[in-house]
This record gives C-alpha cells, sequence and structure tokens, in this order.
C-alpha cells in the first residue's frame, strides 16, 4: 500500500495515508522521489516535499492552499502552526469558461414510483409535516400509532419536526414555509399530512399556497385547533392515505428522473482524495446518463469558487454563482462574523489546514460536468446536469436544503463519521477504510479503497451500481438506525 500521496504534478506537499514515523524514507506517489520524514505523521497529514520559504504559497490540489508563516524543511509537517489561509472578503471574480468533455451515455433504469406530475419517488413513506412547532408531539405521537399501517405498499411513517413556524419574520418566515411546502409534494412520499395548529404566522393555508399543483388525493391538511380530537381525526386521515399507496407498485423508471444530492461533513485529509473524487465520477456518469446532482455548503466552496465559476455554461449562470459567493460572504459579515471562520476543530484534527484546503477537496465532489444552473434556498431543481445550492455547510442543515431542492438521495463524504440522516435516503461514504471498519453501522460504502487498489472510474461505477440499489429500495445505514430528521436554515430575528 502507498504511504504518501502527491495529488497534483504541481503540488508542494503528500498526504499521509496511514500513520507514519519520524526517520523514515518513504517513496511518494505520484512523484518519482522519496523523503525523510522530520517528525512522525498522522494519517491525512501533509508533509514537505521540498524545502518551502516563509511567505511562499503552498500547493496542493494545483493550487495554493494558503501561505507558509515559516520555513518549512522537506519532510516536516505542513498544518496549522506553518500555514495560513490567503483568502479575503473583497475578491473580484472573472468568467474565464473551461468546456467540459463530458460525453452523455445510454440511459439506465431503475424501479421507481411514478407520481402524478412526472417525478419519481424511490420511497413511498408516510409522511406528517408539522407547520409549527408546537405540535411537534401531536406529529411524533401521530407517527408511532401509523406504525401498525406499515406493509403493503407503506414502507416507513416519518414526522418531520422542528422548532419554527411561528415567531418569524421577512426571508426565515419565508423560507420556512417554502421548505415545509417542498417537502410536503416531495416524490417520495406516497401520501402526506400536513399538520398544523390553527394560530401560526405559517398555518396550513400558507404552506398550501405554496405547495403548487399538489396531488390531492395523495395530501390530507388537519388544523388541531379546528377539531375535538386531533389523534383520532389524525389517525383517520393517515388510514385514508396508507390505503391508496397499498395500490403503489415500483416499475422501471429512466436515470433521469434521478436527482442526487452531494455533501459533505467530518471532512478528513483523505476526503480530497478518495471519497469526493469517488463523489465526482458518480455525479459525472448519472449527468452523462441523463440525471442531475446538486452541490451545496457554499462556505465550504470559498477559496475552490474560481474552478465552479469557469465550469458554468454561460454568462449568465457566472454572475448568479457570483452572487451566490458574494451573497454568502455578505451573510457573514452582516452578522459581525468573520467569513473563513474554517476548518473545525475534527477537519483539523484529520489534516485540513486552511478553508482552500477543505474548499479545493470538497469541490471533488462536483465531477467535471458543466455548471447548468444555481439555486436560491428553497428553489427546486429545472435543468438536468449539475446544480449549485445555496445553504450553509451545516449538514442537516444542508442535507434537508437538498431533499428540498428535489433530491431522493443525499450522498454524504466523510473522514471521522457521523450517524445522521436527513429526510431522504443519506448514503455515508467513508474517506478511509479504517473509518468503515470502525464505524460499520454508520458507513454505507467504503471509498477508502481508492488508495488501495482499483481505479477512480472503477470506485465511482462501483458507487454508482450502489445508489441504484439504494433507489430501488435496499436500506441506507440511517435508514435501517432511525436516524432521520430535518432542519430548516434560520437567518432571521425571532419575535
Amino acid at each position: 500500500m502507498n504511504e504518501l500521496i502527491r495529488i497534483h504534478d504541481n503540488d508542494m506537499v503528500a498526504v499521509a495515508l496511514t500513520p507514519l514515523t519520524a526517520g523514515s524514507v518513504v517513496p511518494v506517489s505520484g512523484a518519482s522521489c522519496s523523503v525523510t520524514l522530520n517528525e512522525d505523521i498522522t494519517m491525512g497529514h501533509k508533509v514537505a516535499l521540498r524545502d518551502i520559504d516563509a511567505g511562499e504559497p503552498v500547493i496542493k490540489y494545483g493550487f495554493p492552499i494558503g501561505q507558509a508563516i515559516a520555513d518549512i524543511k522537506a519532510g516536516s509537517h505542513v498544518h496549522t502552526h506553518n500555514l495560513k489561509t490567503l483568502l479575503s472578503s473583497g475578491l473580484t471574480y472573472t468568467y474565464n469558461p473551461v468546456k467540459s468533455t463530458l460525453q452523455s451515455q445510454e440511459h439506465t433504469f431503475f424501479k421507481g414510483y411514478k407520481r402524478a406530475n412526472g417525478s419519481v419517488g424511490i420511497r413511498n413513506e408516510l409522511w406528517i409535516i408539522p407547520t409549527v412547532g408546537c405540535v411537534n408531539d401531536i406529529a411524533e405521537t401521530l407517527a408511532q400509532k401509523a406504525k401498525s399501517l406499515l406493509g403493503q405498499g407503506v414502507e416507513n411513517v416519518r414526522a418531520f419536526t422542528h422548532p419554527y413556524g411561528c415567531s418569524q419574520l421577512g426571508d426565515d418566515q419565508e423560507h420556512t414555509r417554502t421548505i415545509l411546502a417542498n417537502l410536503a409534494t416531495h416524490p417520495n412520499a406516497g401520501g402526506v399530512l400536513v399538520l398544523g395548529l390553527g394560530c401560526e404566522n405559517s398555518g396550513v393555508s400558507e404552506i398550501q399556497k405554496r405547495m403548487g399543483n399538489f396531488d390531492s388525493t395523495r395530501t390530507r391538511f388537519l388544523i388541531s385547533q379546528d377539531v375535538e380530537d386531533e389523534l383520532e381525526t389524525g389517525y383517520k386521515l393517515l388510514e385514508e392515505l396508507a390505503a391508496i399507496m397499498r395500490q403503489d407498485k415500483r416499475v422501471l423508471c429512466d436515470s433521469s428522473k434521478l436527482i442526487v444530492g452531494l455533501k459533505c461533513g467530518g471532512s478528513d485529509g483523505l476526503s480530497g482524495i478518495t471519497a469526493n473524487p469517488t463523489i465526482g465520477g458518480f455525479s459525472d456518469l448519472l449527468i452523462a446518463r441523463g440525471g442531475s446532482t446538486i452541490l451545496t455548503e457554499v462556505p465550504e466552496m470559498f477559496g475552490a469558487e474560481t474552478i465552479l465559476m469557469n465550469r458554468c455554461e454561460d454568462n449568465a449562470t457566472f454572475d448568479k454563482t457570483v452572487k451566490l459567493i458574494n451573497d454568502f460572504k455578505h451573510y457573514f459579515e452582516a452578522s459581525g462574523q468573520p467569513v473563513y471562520e474554517n476548518p473545525s476543530p475534527g477537519n483539523k484534527a484529520g489534516g485540513i489546514t486552511t478553508l482552500e484546503d477543505k474548499a479545493l477537496g470538497c469541490t471533488q465532489k462536483s465531477g467535471s460536468a458543466t455548471v447548468v444552473d444555481v439555486l436560491s434556498y428553497g428553489e427546486q431543481v429545472s435543468k438536468h446536469g449539475l446544480n449549485l445550492l445555496s445553504a450553509p455547510g451545516n449538514d442537516l442543515v444542508a442535507s434537508t436544503a437538498l431533499a428540498a431542492a428535489g433530491a431522493q438521495i443525499v450522498l454524504f463524504s466523510t473522514g471521522r463519521g457521523t450517524p445522521f440522516g436527513c429526510p431522504v435516503p443519506t448514503v455515508k461514504i467513508s474517506s478511509n477504510s479504517t473509518l468503515a471498519q470502525h464505524k460499520a453501522k454508520w458507513i454505507d460504502f467504503n471509498a477508502g479503497t481508492l488508495v488501495e487498489s482499483g481505479t477512480l472510474q472503477e470506485r465511482a461505477e462501483d458507487l454508482y451500481k450502489f445508489v441504484m440499489e439504494i433507489a430501488e429500495g435496499k436500506k441506507t445505514r440511517n435508514e435501517i438506525n432511525g436516524f432521520q430528521g430535518m432542519a430548516i436554515f434560520k437567518t432571521g430575528t425571532t419575535l
């Protein structure tokens, strides 16, 4: 097995693929050289391949990931003690188009649930959507009672509780209404009960207004204050929906109907070498076969945003991407917070030093496809291909936004592990085999084997096949564990 890898020919650092010991002479994969280590190096961390002067940009992934703040000798650890970010908030962007070489491929098929509006679900679940946090306990009680309805086409019963829906203003309130309406019309739900209290700002009628041309045969609405016994009435409505769902059957559906969200969390130094490129390869395969993917967590694009900008299909999409980036920077600045307060402690422990380091690894998930559209928070996919979505880096908030944008599945890469799941099946993809073995009950797919054997193309094809199994009903670890929730992006004042 390789012990050190240089990612790009121009890189000044290599990444440890296993713990290394001071004094070792280690061959560098991707370079015709070896390096003598001056100190112990933890897996995922960087080693200087040559002497680096203080003030010199440090190159990884073929791009600067920061500036040396001290002289760094070849064979030395490169991290927070001798490297700082080069990013600043005031940037001017220029569109330098890079044409994608991605070629169309023959579409594939999977068995899913065709919906009346032409979309396709990969699950047939009964969902309860509370309009306000005041009815969360009612929703949970109904969901538990409705477990008796499982089977014969009803694959799961779930309540998506949240603390919002009242005492909100402006865009903050509108975000809540939009996300709830989008979930209420999601194709993975074969039946939906929209459950309100009756006196909230974002009540049942407000959610219904934003649901568009929804399927009224599969949707019920209940205002708790209007009935004597909301549990009895709610259960009867769920029984009605379950009876309709029992008629549903999986049928062959085209891969062009799949929308997959791309997310990472708890990343380490191997995420940008194994898991994220594997997801990027999957994204290219799905798009080549007519499907769509969505990349989000905008703050983790800072430092790699120009790569995405130059892949935009036209000037209008480029301008939307510039706005996407700058709006999020202004969001931090308006709150008096630093734009580049990232990576997290866990990222740093895993070998990621600066936001450029993190972003260049993070954007590997986008593959090589052209960026066809940029979505506002709460907006849904309307163009086939690679879409960018405005949402923060927070795992559950961003993953919920992906589901609300239309994703039936979220691919989630991680180097340190996380158990959570969002409103749709959340496929956990490990960056290293140690994590896959240590947290086998969390991890669905091990991309860490990429540095042990095989090629990126083979791993991407393996992931594509695995996702198709998920689309046809194979349960993800988060589904097996019952770990599924939602979170809405809170941006405003609470009354």
